[in-house]
C-alpha cells in the first residue's frame, strides 16, 4: 500500500510539471516568444545548444531556457552591446539541436562571453530587424 502511495505522488508531481512547462511554453510563445537555440563559449568542444524562446523586451533580448524552474529569464542580452561577428549554417549533427531551418549566429559583445544564437527564419528576420532598429551611429557588421 506505501509503494502505491509512493508511486502515486511521484506521478501527480510529474503530471503538475509537465502541464507547468506546457503552460509556461504557451504562455511565452503567445506573448511574443520565439524557438531560440544557445550556445554560449561557443569555442569549448564541450558546449552544447539549449533550446529557449526569446523575447524582445524593449531595448533587451531576454532568452528563457525550456527546462528552467525560473520565472524570469535565463539570460538578457542588451541591444546596444550585441554585435554579430559571424553567421553560418548548422554543422554536422547540430541541425538536430536548433530549431529547423536554423541559421547561426556567433554575437559578441564587450561586457558578456561570445554566444551563437540559432534560429529560423521567421525568427532571424525579427532578430536582425530588431538589431538594426538601434539609434543612428551604431555600427552593425554584417547584420543583413
Amino acid at each position: 500500500m506505501e509503494i502505491t502511495v509512493v508511486v502515486l505522488g511521484l506521478l501527480v508531481v510529474l503530471v503538475v510539471v509537465a502541464v507547468w512547462y506546457s503552460l509556461r511554453w504557451v504562455r511565452m510563445r503567445k506573448n511574443g516568444g520565439v524557438s531560440v537555440a544557445l550556445r554560449w563559449r561557443p569555442d569549448s568542444a564541450r558546449a552544447g545548444w539549449h533550446l529557449g524562446i526569446g523575447r524582445y523586451e524593449g531595448d533587451a533580448f531576454a532568452w528563457y531556457r525550456v527546462w528552467s524552474l525560473r520565472s524570469g529569464p535565463d539570460r538578457v542580452f542588451e541591444r546596444h552591446a550585441l554585435e554579430i561577428a559571424d553567421r553560418r549554417d548548422p554543422i554536422g549533427t547540430e541541425s538536430y539541436a536548433v530549431p529547423s531551418g536554423s541559421t547561426v549566429l556567433r554575437c559578441e559583445s564587450d561586457s558578456q562571453e561570445a554566444i551563437e544564437i540559432a534560429m529560423g527564419p521567421g525568427a532571424l528576420t525579427g532578430f536582425l530587424s530588431w538589431l538594426e532598429s538601434a539609434p543612428p551611429g551604431r555600427r552593425l557588421p554584417r547584420a543583413s
